[in-house]
């Protein structure tokens, strides 16, 4: 793994040490969960100029992609937090599920 690398456990220590020390607390579940959509949003908007129809607007651009990605990750891992739960615990088991919902399910797909 590289230096710069971090695992999930990693980044969920990472964001709580940041919310304890510079973020002050977290903002309630609820408040997260609407910061989230809103930067799924953004995300949107950048994804419909970059491969949608629209034209970007003054001061933005598809450079700014990787940090609304950031964002979501930020808030969605203060919402694990939040709840105690473990990410790599979740994705580890959506991994599972979805390997055994569809294992052959695309590979068997003709419009793929």
């Amino acid at each position: 793994m590289d230096q710069n690398e971090i695992t999930l456990n990693q980044l969920q220590l990472e964001v709580d040490n940041w919310i304890k020390t510079i973020g002050v607390r977290y903002f309630s579940e609820l408040t997260n969960l609407a910061i989230l959509f809103e930067e799924v949003g953004e995300l949107s908007r950048l994804m419909a100029r970059k491969y949608g129809d629209q034209s970007f607007k003054n001061g933005e651009s598809a450079d700014q992609i990787p940090n609304e990605i950031g964002d979501i990750l930020f808030v969605l891992t203060c919402l694990a937090n939040q709840m105690g739960i473990s990410l790599q615990d979740a994705i580890t088991s959506t991994i599972q599920k979805n390997t055994k919902r569809d294992l052959n399910r695309h590979k068997n797909n003709p419009k793929l």
